[in-house]
């Protein structure tokens, strides 16, 4: 097996770590793609940084090999709490703390309040004018986003892995965007500002997390309808074969969803703007023309670059997650 083949047989069919969601195809779109909803005042700023939006969004997901407590905050196994959980788990991080205990807390995901206390970061940015973290935490922040509004990083099944669908967090969020994304219709009008973020967030859980049945039993009807012999196939990539689900599979499943991958493409793209423009707003609408002339330090690109060698050395060291 070719190292080009390893890789691309780990991102498409087997496990995929915890924190690599949505695929870096799709993470990308979606940051991209928010800034289009911001007001006059706010998408000068986006748009003349676009580039660095886009290219930024999958940061997270490579900075987990360089910082030991960053898987936890892309994900909450929301069913390790109990069947009513996701209801009664406290929306509030130091109310959790006190019910679970913080080790507790980290063991089975904190995306909710992550995403809280990056807003509370890009809000006080924004106030003082912080281009560098303006862009930096807003390109983190679109991330989380994006990962809390997708219903296998709300699961102790993350993967499958407990249902013999070994292999469906990859098909949903990776595969099903390449092949499908270009058909979907990703206007979502205007940002709007949030009177309650953190419970933002936590709706958008909600709603992945009750979309977790149909992912696993359609994905079951797929396969038992169309056989496993067809639900593989192999292509060319580069100067390698390698083995991925099939078109045919891969179009019936995602057909069999009407329209699930597109409507969390469309929420996150939306609720991405919204939390941007919520943090401005709640910055006093800072002028952030005066701040399009910025350019990162040598010192900030050489971080960027340790953070995607990082990456790519631990990409060939893939490993379940921790619990």
């Amino acid at each position: 097996m070719t190292y080009k083949l390893f890789l691309f047989v780990v991102l498409v069919i087997s496990v995929p770590v915890k924190a690599t969601t949505w695929g870096f195809y799709a993470h990308k779109k979606i940051n991209r793609l928010a800034i289009f909803t911001l007001p006059v005042e706010m998408i000068g700023f986006y748009k003349y940084n676009i580039d660095y939006m886009t290219e930024k969004a999958v940061n997270a997901d490579r900075r987990r090999y360089a910082v030991k407590e960053e898987a936890a905050r892309h994900y909450i196994d929301i069913d390790h709490y109990g069947d009513s959980a996701l209801y009664k788990m406290p929306r509030y991080w130091k109310e959790a703390v006190a019910r679970y205990s913080e080790d507790t807390l980290q063991a089975y995901g904190i995306i909710p309040w992550h995403v809280n206390i990056l807003r509370y970061r890009l809000t006080d940015a924004m106030r003082i004018k912080d281009t560098q973290n303006i862009l930096r935490l807003s390109a983190d922040l679109g991330h989380y986003i994006a990962d809390a509004n997708v219903p296998l990083h709300t699961t102790v099944n993350y993967n499958g892995q407990l249902t013999d669908q070994y292999g469906i967090h990859g098909l949903w969020e990776s595969r099903l965007t390449e092949l499908f994304s270009n058909e979907y219709e990703f206007f979502v009008g205007r940002a709007t500002y949030l009177s309650n973020p953190q419970l933002e967030i936590w709706d958008a859980i909600t709603q992945a997390h009750m979309s977790l049945d149909s992912v696993f039993s359609l994905e079951r009807r797929v396969t038992q309808k169309l056989g496993e012999d067809k639900k593989y196939s192999f292509e060319t990539r580069g100067q390698s074969t390698i083995k991925v689900y099939s078109s045919e599979f891969s179009r019936a499943y995602h057909k069999s969803m009407k329209g699930m991958v597109e409507r969390q493409m469309r929420k996150s793209i939306k609720m991405v703007g919204d939390f941007w423009y919520t943090c401005w707003v709640d910055a006093g609408q800072p002028d952030l023309e005066q701040l399009i002339d910025f350019e990162f330090s040598e010192e900030e690109l050489a971080e960027r670059k340790k953070e995607l060698e990082a990456w790519k050395e631990e990409t060939f060291k893939k490993r379940v997650h921790e619990h």
